[in-house]
């Protein structure tokens, strides 16, 4: 997936994928489906996808959903949330973000 967000271009084949998140199951109306990644420039993004009643969801016609995907631009402390929510392994977390000892 590819996108280019304020003349900036984010692409899952070029960045490093730093975690995933899914929950239901391909025909779920609530099914979603989320990787966070990283640019080589150290630019945080979400790409995802999910069904009619996701925060995917598209509207092609009037009274009419349908599943969809999209790319969402994450600053460091949004991503590190994000790995945190999703139970990211703190390995991961720790070589990517600033953490501190307890």
């Amino acid at each position: 997936m590819k996108a280019i967000i304020d003349g900036k271009r984010y692409d899952t084949e070029t960045a490093e994928g730093i975690g995933s998140y899914s929950r239901g199951y391909r025909g779920d109306f609530d099914r979603i489906e989320e990787t966070l990644y990283k640019t080589k420039s150290g630019a945080f993004f979400l790409a995802g996808s999910g069904g009619p009643r996701s925060k995917y969801a598209r509207n092609p016609r009037q009274n009419e959903l349908t599943g969809g995907e999209g790319i969402s631009v994450l600053n460091e402390t949004q991503a590190r949330e994000w790995c945190e929510q999703h139970r990211i392994d703190a390995d991961v977390i720790s070589e990517h973000f600033a953490v501190v000892e307890a």
